[in-house]
C-alpha cells in the first residue's frame, strides 16, 4: 500500500488543502488538549476550539455564514474499522502528522456494502488543514508508527450529536440508507471485525485495513 501526500493528484477527488485560512490559533488550542492513550476520543464541539475558530472567521470563510462546530478527534489508532460520510464537507486541521484512510461514496453498492480494497491512504502533515468533500468516506485518522494523533474537526453545527429517540425507533428495521444513520448528519458502514462498532451496519467487505508505516511506502515528494 502506498501512502500518498495531500498535494497528490490522487487527493483531488476526495478533498483539497485549505490554503485561504490561517489555522494557527486553532492548532495552538489543539496542542493544549491532552491526547488519550490507547483509544480514540471524539468531541464535536469544544469551547476553546470554537473561540479559536471565531478568531480566524471560519464561519464566513468556510461556512459561507452557515453555523459551524469545531471539535477534535485524537488518540491512537491503526485500523480502518468503519467509514462514515455526511451531507456536507468536513475540515480536518492536523496538529500532528496523521494518515487519513479515504474512499468514495460512489463505490458503495446499492445494498450499502463497500470493498475496503478501494481505500486509499494519505499522509497529512502537521499544520495542514484539508477539506474532505461530502462524497468522501472517512473515519478516525491513524497515527504514524503507532504514535498519537490530534486532529481538529469542523462540521455544520449539530453534526454527530445524538438522534432524536423517535427517529431511532423507526430506523430499527429499515432496509434503506436510514439503517446507516448513527447520529445527526452521520451515515456509517462498519467492519464486522471491529468490536467497537458492534451494532452498526456491518457493510465493509474485505480486510479491516491496518496502517503500519514501517511496512508501507510513502509517496516520494
Amino acid at each position: 500500500m502506498v501512502i500518498f501526500e495531500s498535494h497528490s493528484e490522487r487527493f483531488r477527488k476526495y478533498g483539497r488543502v485549505v490554503n485561504n485560512i490561517d489555522f494557527t490559533p486553532v492548532i495552538e488550542a489543539l496542542e493544549k488538549i491532552a491526547i488519550p492513550d490507547g483509544c480514540v476520543e471524539y468531541k464535536p464541539s469544544v469551547k476553546e476550539l470554537e473561540e479559536a475558530s471565531a478568531k480566524v472567521d471560519l464561519t464566513r470563510l468556510f461556512g459561507g455564514e452557515l453555523a459551524l462546530e469545531t471539535g477534535y478527534c485524537a488518540g491512537q489508532n491503526q485500523l480502518l474499522n468503519a467509514v462514515e460520510y455526511h451531507r456536507s464537507s468536513e475540515i480536518n486541521i492536523c496538529a500532528t502528522d496523521c494518515i487519513l484512510l479515504l474512499g468514495s461514496l460512489q463505490d458503495v453498492t446499492d445494498d450499502f456494502h463497500y470493498d475496503t480494497s478501494k481505500i486509499e491512504a494519505f499522509h497529512i502533515r502537521k499544520g495542514t488543514a484539508v477539506e474532505l468533500y461530502a462524497t468522501t468516506l472517512h473515519y478516525a485518522p491513524c497515527g504514524i508508527e503507532g504514535s498519537k494523533f490530534m486532529v481538529g474537526v469542523v462540521l455544520p453545527a449539530g453534526t454527530n450529536y445524538d438522534l432524536e429517540q423517535d427517529h431511532i425507533d423507526c430506523l430499527a428495521d429499515s432496509d434503506s440508507e436510514d439503517k446507516l444513520l448513527t447520529a445527526k448528519n452521520k451515515w456509517l458502514i462498519a467492519h464486522p471485525d471491529a468490536p467497537g462498532e458492534a451494532g452498526h451496519f456491518p457493510g465493509l467487505i474485505g480486510t479491516n485495513i491496518e496502517v503500519d508505516i514501517k511496512k508501507i511506502q510513502l509517496e516520494e515528494i
